[in-house]
Order: C-alpha cells, then sequence, then structure tokens
C-alpha cells in the first residue's frame, strides 16, 4: 500500500527525496516558494499543492526539508501553513538540519495542535536519497519513531533512533564535525602529497582498508588533485552546522579546539565568495605559489 505524503520544500535535497518517494510507489503532493521545482518533480510523478495547508490535508505524513528554524516554523505554523491543514495524529517529520533546542519547541507546539513530530535530519545527500541509501538519525517517541520509518525506508538504508525529540539534530551535529574535519584533514594531505611530488590520486587505493581511510578520503582526495568542484554540497550549509555545533558545546561546556579552527576555514571561504561552493573548494584554502620542497 502506498503512502500519502506531502513534501514541504523541493530544492536540491528535497527534490530528491521526493523523487525517490515517487519512484517508490508513495503518493506525494508537493510545496515549495520555486514553482520550478514543484514542476519538476509533478514531471516524475507528484501532485503539486497551493499551500503547505493543502499538501497536509490530503497526507499522512508532511516531510520537511528546509534551511532554518524560522523557516520551518513559518511552512509549518504559519497562514496557509502544514498544521492549518493537517489531521489531528498526522506525523510531521522534520529532515532539515536546524538546532536541538529549536527542534525542541517546534516539536511542542505541534502538539499542541494534535500533531506528531519526529526530527530525522539526514547524511548522504541527493544521490544517496536518489538510490534510497541516506543514513537517518531519528528523534521523537519510539512510536512515532517506528511510524516514520514506514515512510522513510524508501529512501535510507540505514535509520537508528537516537532519543527523544532533537537527539536526531544533535546527532547530525555531530556528524557535521566530523565530517567537516575530515574534509579539511584530506584537503590539507591532498596539498601536502601535491607539493612533495606523490602522486596523490593513488593515496585512496594505498590507504583503502586501513585506519586511515574514511569515504571522504575515497571520494574527494581524487576530486581534490583534479580541482573537480562539482556542487553535491554548500560551504556555507557547513557553517551553518558548525556554528550550531559550538552552540551547542557551549551550553555544554565542551572544549572543541580543532571544531574551532574548522569552522573558522569555513567561514573565511564563505567571506572570500566560495560559500556556494561544494567542499571540494576547500583546496582553494590552500593554494599559494609554487615553492621547492628542502631537501
Amino acid at each position: 500500500m502506498s503512502n500519502k505524503a506531502a513534501l514541504i520544500g523541493a530544492g536540491a535535497m528535497g527534490g530528491a527525496i521526493g523523487a525517490r518517494l515517487v519512484e517508490t510507489g508513495n503518493r506525494l503532493m508537493v510545496f515549495d516558494l520555486d514553482k520550478d521545482k514543484v514542476a519538476a518533480l509533478v514531471a516524475k510523478g507528484g501532485t503539486a499543492a497551493a499551500s503547505a495547508a493543502e499538501a497536509a490535508a490530503v497526507s499522512d505524513y508532511v516531510v520537511l526539508s528546509l534551511n532554518s528554524p524560522k523557516i520551518v516554523h513559518a511552512a509549518v505554523f504559519g497562514p496557509e501553513g502544514a498544521a492549518a491543514g493537517a489531521r489531528p495524529g498526522t506525523l510531521i517529520i522534520d529532515m532539515s538540519s536546524i538546532d536541538p533546542d529549536a527542534t525542541k519547541a517546534l516539536a511542542a507546539e505541534a502538539a499542541e495542535k494534535g500533531l506528531r513530530w519526529v526530527d530525522s535530519p539526514l547524511s548522504g545527500g541527493a544521490p544517496k536519497a536518489l538510490v534510497g541509501q541516506l543514513t537517518l538519525m531519528a528523534g521523537g517517541r519510539e512510536q512515532d519513531v517506528a511510524d516514520a520509518h514506514q515512510l522513510l525506508q524508501h529512501v535510507a538504508s540505514n535509520y537508528t533512533h537516537m532519543g527523544p525529540v532533537g537527539a536526531g539534530q544533535t546527532t547530525k551535529l555531530i556528524n557535521q564535525v566530523l565530517c567537516a574535519l575530515n574534509f579539511v584533514a584530506v584537503a590539507e594531505a591532498t596539498q601536502l602529497a601535491l607539493d612533495a611530488g606523490v602522486d596523490a590520486a593513488k593515496i585512496p587505493q594505498a590507504l583503502k582498508g586501513w585506519r586511515a581511510d574514511s569515504a571522504i578520503l575515497q571520494e574527494y582526495m581524487p576530486r581534490y588533485v583534479t580541482k573537480d568542484y562539482r556542487r553535491t554540497g554548500r560551504i556555507d550549509n557547513m557553517v551553518k552546522d558548525l556554528n550550531g555545533a559550538q552552540d551547542l558545546a557551549r551550553r555544554t561546556n565542551t572544549a572543541m579546539p580543532l571544531t574551532a579552527v574548522c569552522a573558522e576555514i569555513h567561514r573565511m571561504l564563505t567571506a572570500s565568495g566560495l560559500g556556494g561552493e561544494d567542499q571540494a573548494a576547500l583546496m582553494e584554502f590552500f593554494k599559494g605559489p609554487d615553492k621547492e620542497i628542502a631537501g
């Protein structure tokens, strides 16, 4: 039996999630302020909605893929928001990456209106969404998280209940810290290999399966070597997530010196106009004049 879902936010990530849901036989209502993005999903089998309220009115699930707590709040609780049309008991699944405390406040407001809430941020990006291989970290009541999985199983191969509402968002921040540090470490190591005259393109194979290996090493060192900056993510989105991690660290009094340096590198690149570029553009941070290797 197909699920009836509303998708609010059909950008790069939301569009990939929506495409996968339609492809796997789910009935999808789509709302986004960008009509071209809606049209792209309609062409694949989705149905356009005039508002988030209209989309939610005929759906058992409301999936959100948005950029900030403010936008999420407006999409759900604003005029013509999802809450205005959703039936009591509708399950809202927020796949955005936002602050854990904001998530708790949003879930509490939803509960007052008889709506259920699961935060389920993701790792894997649009390419993994399209083939149903996202990693999802879910926060919410056990039954709600289990119910969300009935829909999310179509887009995820790894789905973990991390705890109450907000726990998914906290886990995503930890994921982003680990990814950001690895992106910078691999970029730095790539530049060292290039400066030292080693064929950096061979390093991923040489280290495959050992302690230094990682998915980021395998995917990004070859891209760093060739300056392949095709966009599968954005540096300024990572800044948002690292800011969130640092805010959380201040609340928990957690020392995060490496994250602080990593965040500054991302902020510097954003300030220099590279915020919209993929993480591959981290190599621009290591550009410098040609130099002889001391020997």
